[in-house]
């Protein structure tokens, strides 16, 4: 079994670009699988609008998960 984290990921896009925010939950192995994961969601605005998400990954809350899930993101707030 690989051991899997929920990462809890901070989302916020800056203003003048805008001042939305919101939090990321995804379960990946590693901080380089969640960036994965997020960016391949919608590579369109990651890229565009979000310029500090590996920050914000390494600086997430993460938490060891007893169970082997498929790696995904579970839920997503973002305004």
């Amino acid at each position: 079994m690989t051991q899997k984290y929920m990462y809890l990921v901070d989302y916020f896009v800056d203003f003048p670009a805008s001042e939305y925010g919101g939090l990321i939950c995804v379960v990946a192995e590693t901080a380089e699988e969640c960036y994965s994961i997020i960016v391949n969601y919608d590579k369109d605005m990651w890229s565009q609008y979000y310029p500090k998400l590996r920050q914000n990954i390494l600086k997430a809350q993460t938490f060891a998960l007893a169970e082997d899930i498929e790696s995904q993101i579970v839920e997503n707030f973002v305004t």
